[in-house]
Formats: structure tokens, C-alpha cells, sequence
């Protein structure tokens, strides 16, 4: 509906479309299944048809619950730290994506670091991450972490072998003294196959929309599949404690990953309902002498669309 022809309803109808309308310009995850199905040529299934409606409604569905998981936080001063790990091309990303969608950026928001400075190199390993733990009624997801050290670094030979030998003293004490403190940490690992990540990395070779997601460490990490594998499966071994297992989560299907990742973190943080005042919109306050003035053409962004 056009909105000349808004003029024609009442404004109870008028309402209800541009609720509507808010709604649907809301859930731009349609949207990107639409251009998904349209860049393979429509080409699917029944069953595949079936699961995109399955995926779009049982997201929705998860993200109104991490809503209510983010107002508990909130009003309980909960604290929460969930890190994603995995190989290049995994759907770590994609899942976070999802999860912050609809949240409050004030209360979850994203840790991404950048490779250590000079500076940073010769502090204590850990404290370049410890300034973004959250405080009370905060979640932060790591998008990875400082288990950096057991993958990137060990592979590309960033760290010595003492120093290798040495996060792995330290890991679980450090993260037991994080969940003594009353932080609630969640470690996923997803795990992808050897075709799937070569699959993807082709994609983004020919997509000019992800070309900046390969870096040339990304690339060099295809090369070095075999010894990221070592170093991943030393890790799992070496760094899940009871305070803070490791969760793995099956990738190579990136919706079913999203969904399995969002649900088990939910099932993990034990939220509950947070009672909400009502919310009353007041009546806009109209004075007799107000003119509105009007806005210089300059000033008016073009109408190309």
C-alpha cells in the first residue's frame, strides 16, 4: 500500500499497516534468504523450501527468548561471557550476527580484537582481553578470544613453545578465577569439514560483497588445515574444564548451526521472566503559537529510490 493511499483509512487501519510495515522492515533476515534462494537459480527441493520456513520462524522464535535472557541480565547483574572459536569461514560471524540482532548494544556487545600491538606483546597475555570482561548485567561474546593463542598463534608460530606450554597452565586457572568472580563463561568451537571450508573460501573469491573476509592469514590457514587440526584437538583437550566446557557445534549446515548454537546457549544461562511496567505512550503536547518550519531544499537528501 502506497501512502497516498493511507490517507483513504481510518486512523486505527493506518496504525495497524504501519505496525506492519515496521514489522516486516524488521526482519531483514527474509530478506536474505530471499537473495539466497534467488542467487542459486531456485533451484530447491521440497524438503529445503521447508526447512527456510522452519529456520525463519524458529529464529525469531530464539531471538525474542535471548531478549528475555538480555532483561534478566540486565535486572539481575548477571554476567556473562560467551567465546566463539573455529577455522576461517566457520559461521562464528553468522551466529553472532544472530544472536546481537535484536538485542540491546549497551548491555551485549562484541569483543574483536585486532593482533596485539608492541605495546601489547609484552604485557601479561591475558590483559589486553580482561579490559573487556563485562560488569554486572553485560554479555560479551568474544568473536575469538584468547584461545588465540592455542590456534593462530601455535600454528603460525606467533608464540614460542614456552609460552604455548604456559597459556595452558594458566587457561584454567584463569577462567576458574573469572567464574569465581561470578562470571558465566560459554566456550563453542564450530567445526566445519575440509571440503565445506574450501567451499566457502571459493565463494568468497567470487562474491566482491565477501572478498574482504579473506586475508591473507585466512588463506595460509587452508594451507595449514592439518596442523590447525592438531592444534584445534589440543585444545579441546587441554582447556575444557567444568567451569567452562567446550561446546561443539556442527557448522558445514550454517542455519542448523545458528539455530543448535542459540538454543543451547540459551538452555545454558538459567533466565527466567522479568516482570515489565506498562508502557504508556503519553499524548504529544501541541502549542497553539508552533509553526513548524520548513527544510531548505539543500538540505534534503536526494529521492533516487
Amino acid at each position: 500500500m502506497d501512502d497516498e493511499d493511507l490517507g483513504s483509512l481510518s486512523a486505527e487501519e493506518r496504525e495497524r499497516v504501519q505496525m506492519r510495515r515496521e514489522l516486516i522492515d524488521d526482519l531483514d533476515e527474509e530478506f536474505e534468504l530471499s537473495l539466497e534462494e534467488e542467487a542459486i537459480g531456485g533451484r530447491l527441493d521440497a524438503a529445503d523450501r521447508a526447512f527456510r520456513r522452519v529456520y525463519f520462524r524458529e529464529l525469531v522464535r530464539l531471538q525474542g527468548e535471548l531478549i528475555k535472557l538480555q532483561d534478566w541480565v540486565k535486572a539481575t547483574g548477571h554476567r556473562l561471557v560467551v567465546i566463539f572459536e573455529g577455522r576461517d569461514a566457520a559461521g562464528k560471524g553468522g551466529a553472532i550476527k544472530r544472536i546481537t540482532q535484536r538485542l540491546n548494544p549497551r548491555i551485549c556487545r562484541v569483543a574483536a580484537l585486532p593482533a596485539p600491538n608492541d605495546r601489547e606483546r609484552t604485557q601479561w597475555y591475558f590483559q589486553r582481553y580482561v579490559a573487556h570482561l563485562p560488569a554486572a548485567g553485560e554479555i560479551v561474546l568474544f568473536d575469538r578470544s584468547w584461545y588465540n593463542r592455542a590456534g593462530v598463534e601455535r600454528v603460525m608460530g606467533f608464540c614460542t613453545e614456552a609460552e604455548y606450554e604456559e597459556f595452558f597452565r594458566s587457561v584454567p586457572e584463569f577462567e576458574r578465577m573469572l567464574a569465581r568472580s561470578g562470571i558465566q563463561i560459554v566456550k563453542f568451537w564450530f567445526s566445519i569439514t575440509d571440503d565445506e571450508q574450501e567451499a566457502r573460501f571459493r565463494a568468497r573469491i567470487e562474491d566482491p560483497l565477501k572478498q574482504w573476509k579473506l586475508s591473507p592469514m585466512d588463506l595460509e590457514s587452508r594451507r595449514r588445515w592439518e596442523d590447525y587440526t592438531r592444534a584445534k584437538e589440543t585444545m579441546l583437550e587441554r582447556s575444557s574444564i567444568d567451569e567452562a566446557p567446550w561446546w561443539v557445534v556442527q557448522a558445514v549446515d550454517k542455519k542448523r548451526a545458528r539455530l543448535n548454537c542459540i538454543a543451547h546457549l540459551l538452555s545454558l544461562v538459567p533466565y527466567g521472566p522479568v516482570p515489565r511496567p506498562e508502557v504508556v505512550l503519553p499524548d504529544r503536547v501541541h502549542h497553539p503559537d508552533y509553526e513548524r518550519q520548513p527544510t531548505p531544499d539543500a538540505m534534503i537528501v536526494p529521492a533516487r529510490y
